[in-house]
């Protein structure tokens, strides 16, 4: 089914409120103009029924940088602000017999 073009925002936010999600005016925008960081599946997939589209024409999957881990030896010295200056003193075994 072929869907009439959405030239301006206001267009929008009905179509949007039909379908339970409830919008301001600056935050029908925002979601048009601006990549949000955000979007539950409910407006994401009234967004999909109303521009006849699939989720991959909106959504482009994009991996997140993250900073690479650093091992450390067992022992090593480690500061850790959350324990402070704590840190547990090796066990030594001993035997009852001499």
């Amino acid at each position: 089914m072929a869907r009439a073009g959405m030239f301006q925002t206001t267009q929008l936010r009905p179509k949007l409120a039909e379908r339970g999600i409830e919008l301001s005016d600056s935050q029908v925008y925002r979601l048009v103009v601006d990549k949000p960081e955000r979007l539950s599946v409910k407006t994401l997939v009234a967004l999909m029924d109303i521009l006849g589209c699939s989720m991959e024409d909106l959504v482009e999957p994009v991996a997140a940088a993250t900073a690479p881990r650093q091992r450390k030896a067992v022992g090593a010295d480690v500061q850790d602000t959350a324990v402070g200056t704590f840190r547990p003193r090796r066990a030594r075994i001993v035997s009852d017999e001499q």
